[in-house]
């Protein structure tokens, strides 16, 4: 972390993108959608506290399956008053759609992991029987 002049703290792309465990493209790629917006001195981006809360947003949202879109209506609430009902219930309703998503996903890999589990007793079953057909 690199200090600016009013000792806010600040950090370099190289920072950002080793605390996040992602590379320098995608940190531009984020700024290049506007997701976030450092500050730049020359051709250096210089990104703050903002940035940081962003991006950690941005992340989130992507490792729980949300479109970049839908991320920047959620993270674009963080620098909105308090009190947007619609803008909240918005974010709400992406929640819920998105929780059904992953509920259903859940179930389909139980049943896959089910009939795997199903598939294998019966290759078990023929090796036990000495290669006699056990189905």
């Amino acid at each position: 972390m690199a200090a600016s002049m009013d000792t806010t703290p600040t950090w370099t792309i190289a920072q950002i993108a080793d605390e996040f465990g992602v590379t320098h493209r995608t940190v531009r790629h984020y700024e290049d959608l506007g997701l976030i917006s450092p500050e730049r001195r020359g051709t250096t981006r210089v990104f703050h506290r903002r940035d940081r809360t962003r991006l950690n947003l941005i992340l989130r949202g992507k490792r729980l399956g949300f479109p970049l879109e839908e991320i920047r209506t959620i993270i674009d609430l963080y620098d909105a008053p308090l009190g947007k009902r619609s803008q909240l219930e918005y974010v709400l309703a992406q929640i819920d759609d998105r929780r059904a998503d992953l509920e259903q996903r859940r179930r389909d890999l139980e049943d896959a992991l089910e009939e795997l589990d199903t598939f294998e007793r019966r290759c078990r079953a023929e090796l036990t029987s000495g290669g006699r057909s056990a189905y």
